[in-house]
């Protein structure tokens, strides 16, 4: 089992910036994909991107390529963060954003919520106009 809690969500303005952290732990040793999803009220859950266990390899939504960047911090093989960096901010990136930790294929970067088992509570994130 993986423990996921986010931190960092707030309003700022248009144009501004924010940094969301999620600090992931589990009791045995493993290795999984972390990815940060966003929920908007009356939307689905979609993909914000993804990083895989290794670092190497990420994925992001067309919506923040070039805007967002993630990253991961293996502490140690039980205790890891995943950052979100949000730059450029705007108003249609108003949402819930949640962390998910898939555990079946570390080595990838999947996009869809279903592939990820384990989540965190999730963090408001509002952008004023």
């Amino acid at each position: 089992q993986v423990q996921l809690v986010e931190s960092g969500g707030g309003l700022v303005q248009a144009g501004g910036s924010l940094r969301l952290s999620c600090a992931a732990s589990r009791r045995t040793f493993g290795t999984y994909t972390l990815g940060w999803f966003r929920q908007a009220p009356g939307k689905e859950r979609e993909i914000v991107g993804t990083i895989n266990w290794s670092g190497s390899r990420t994925a992001y939504a067309d919506s923040v390529k070039g805007r967002f960047t993630i990253s991961r911090e293996n502490n140690n093989n039980n205790n890891n963060t995943v950052h979100l960096q949000m730059m450029r901010l705007k108003p249609d990136d108003t949402a819930v954003y949640y962390c998910a930790a898939d555990t079946t294929t570390p080595w990838a970067t999947p996009t869809h919520a279903s592939e990820y088992e384990y989540w965190g509570q999730g963090t408001q994130v509002t952008v004023s106009s």
